[in-house]
């Protein structure tokens, strides 16, 4: 919808809204480019498109003939629905605002940008303490998530060209089940008509924009868990519990898991499949010993020698260099004009409410620059009703940063969301969930009334996708056979730092808590005593920023790491616990280029670590990649290759190749029989 197109739909509205009711035929001979079009048949085609963009807006357009004269017809705009949006409370409004900045940018499309727009036509005020306590952060932002979810709430296939993590890119049409997050990435789940069977997509991997096509015919689920079939991709035929040794208040994950106290180096974990426990081991080797049973050990210890074998010496790299680049999807998608018009709608319904707003405000309550609200008010000076003349133009003034609309009443209203808009809001909460703490119930209260405005009918799982998206803080689906809800300590962690964030100001004694951190990167804990300043997240993890009385600055601290809570008058101190684990250092980043070379099942760290460029390598029996990441986390990274067991080789630098041995030999020789 060009520019054109905007100001003459948002004239329709005006014009239709400002009268009881109005005639087809007036209103053809007072908005412009209807009387001006080319034939009466193109105005008709030209109505129809604009009626159905109304509707699409949530504005209630009614049709209407005249009951003397059925070749009359009438427009009005439904006065009565205009309140029976979404009835919230102000917590509940402002744990929405907040799920719609989780993911809502350029690169996102349509349903994204106009989430946060709609949301400020209810009109209502949001709560800036509560706002302040909500995680910041976004899980991931991307072109081709409208379709999908339009695909989704219409029962429609989709079709897309999709990088598998061999590298080989195909074209696939999905009968759609599930869109939704986990992990804070994007997933689809649905019916493979090529396969012929149900297949799980990353959408991240999609290169091409999705083509929304005929009806799906394969039955959906009456219930899909994504995160469920996410986890069935790492079972396994074998399963245990386990016993393993491990550094004091490391390993927690596996702690976590297994109910095991935080300080004992002896633990029994829960019963869980053979690789399941493999991945988890592997990636604290340098903290923990896996003792029983038996088999499971010695897999291990053979594992980590071949890993230190195969990272000896200096790799050679000519390889790397006569690779091919792989090329970078570009997918670009401009903002459209119903997006605009809907951003126009609520700037006009907003600032009427409030009878005059602060420019600066206004932008950012809605995302955008100061200078493309302007661009929108500049718009909204030109129109208003047609039928009556230049004098019922809508006026906005933004002079001296203050901006008032008047003369504007038909855009007053609230407008409804889209089955597409409500998936993406329920996906929002879901990327919130994890980090909600004490929230947690208005989370779910706002999740609540967001179902009950689906449409009814037959597409009743409409937007199931993202009802049933996870939030979960992991890099990967959740171990099988392990709990997958927060564990105890968490919850405990988590309400003490929203009460901490919801003291009043610093000199509030309630907004200081003393805590026991475990960093990835050292043995042993520290004792900090901190004032937390926010939540933040960057779609996979959450952390705590917070003013640290020992580093006399801020600090960062991820909130799974925070091991307990210490009474206040506990003494701080930097790391210098238990010695237990490996003492190679791993502290800081790997400065400048890091070359991997990736198998398809340690892909996942290519994304984990946002790999600048990947190239294609290996054979078509057997794929590979060459990854280049760019001043990457030591320590996790460390971390990540041994959890790959294998499938991952750092090529460059030679001073962390040698790192991956020392790390991974020293674990080795804990793991073999003595």
């Amino acid at each position: 919808m060009a520019a054109r197109g905007v100001e003459r739909l948002l004239n329709v509205i005006m014009t239709i809204g400002s009268r009881r009711r109005i005639d087809r035929s007036k209103l053809f001979r007072v908005i412009p480019d209807y009387a001006d079009a080319p034939s009466e048949s193109a105005a008709e085609r030209m109505f129809e498109r604009d009626k159905a963009a109304i509707l699409e807006l949530g504005l209630p357009l009614v049709t209407e003939a005249d009951v003397l004269d059925e070749n009359t017809v009438y427009y009005r705009l439904d006065t009565t629905a205009g309140d029976a949006v979404l009835d919230l409370t102000t917590a509940e409004y402002t744990v929405l605002l907040a799920a719609s900045r989780a993911w809502d940018d350029a690169a996102a499309g349509g349903a994204a940008r106009r989430v946060r727009s709609k949301l400020l036509s209810l009109g209502h005020d949001a709560d800036p303490d509560l706002l302040r306590r909500a995680p910041r952060g976004s899980v991931e932002s991307l072109p081709v998530l409208t379709p999908l979810l339009e695909a989704v709430t219409s029962g429609s296939t989709v079709s897309f060209d999709y990088r598998a993590t061999t590298g080989a890119l195909s074209t696939r049409t999905v009968e759609p089940w599930v869109v939704g997050v986990h992990d804070g990435h994007w997933y689809l789940h649905g019916w493979d008509r090529v396969r012929e069977d149900a297949r799980i997509f990353r959408a991240s991997r999609i290169e091409s924009f999705p083509r929304v096509g005929k009806a799906a015919s394969q039955p959906r689920p009456a219930r899909v868990d994504l995160a469920e079939v996410l986890g069935r991709l790492h079972t396994g035929d074998e399963s245990a519990p386990a016993l393993v040794e491990a550094a004091p208040y490391k390993a927690l994950e596996l702690r976590d898991r297994s109910d095991a106290p935080l300080d004992v180096e002896r633990f029994e974990t829960a019963a869980m499949p053979r690789p399941a426990l493999r991945r988890l081991v592997l990636g604290s080797a340098r903290w923990v010993t896996l003792l029983e049973p038996v088999e499971w050990r010695d897999e291990i210890a053979q594992v980590l020698a071949r890993i230190a074998q195969r990272h000896e010496g200096a790799a050679d790299l000519d390889a790397v260099l006569d690779a091919p680049a792989r090329p970078v999807p570009r997918i670009r998608v401009a903002s459209s004009g119903a997006e605009q018009l809907s951003r126009l709608i609520s700037e006009a319904s907003y600032v009427q409410s409030r009878s005059e707003v602060d420019l600066a405000e206004l932008a950012e309550a809605l995302g955008i620059t100061q200078q493309q609200l302007i661009t929108d008010l500049q718009v909204l000076f030109v129109c208003g009703d047609m039928g009556t003349g230049f004098e019922d133009l809508i006026e906005a003034e933004w002079e001296q940063g203050t901006v008032r609309v008047r003369n504007a009443d038909p855009l007053r209203r609230a407008l409804q969301l889209t089955d597409v808009e409500v998936t993406a809001l329920l996906a929002g909460l879901a990327a919130l969930e994890p980090a909600a703490g004490e929230e947690s119930r208005l989370v779910a209260a706002a999740r609540s009334k967001l179902l009950a405005t689906r449409a009814a009918g037959p597409a009743e799982h409409r937007g199931e996708g993202a009802e049933h998206a996870g939030g979960g803080a992991e890099r990967r689906p959740p171990t099988p056979g392990a709990s997958t809800g927060p564990a105890h300590r968490g919850e405990v962690v988590l309400a003490a730092v929203h009460r901490a964030l919801a003291a009043d100001g610093p000199s509030d004694p309630a907004g200081t808590l003393t805590i026991r951190y475990s960093a990835a990167d050292r043995p042993g804990t520290s004792v900090r005593r901190i004032r937390p300043l926010r939540i933040e997240t960057d779609g996979t993890r959450s952390y705590l920023r917070a003013h640290c009385e020992l580093a006399q600055g801020e600090r960062l601290f991820r909130l799974d790491r925070i091991v307990e809570l210490l009474a206040d008058d506990t003494p701080q101190q930097r790391d210098n616990g238990s010695e237990a684990g490996s003492s190679v250092d791993v502290s800081g980043t790997v400065a400048g280029e890091v070359w991997l070379r990736l198998e398809p099942p340690a892909h996942w760290i290519a994304e984990a670590f946002g790999a600048r460029e990947l190239r294609d390598a290996g054979t078509a029996d057997q794929p590979a990649s060459y990854a280049l990441l760019v001043d990457p986390l030591r320590a996790p990274l460390v971390d990540a290759v041994l959890e790959a067991a294998g499938a991952a080789d750092v090529l460059h630098p030679t001073s962390l190749r040698d790192t991956i041995v020392t790390v991974s030999r020293t674990s080795a020789l804990r793991h073999r029989p003595t």
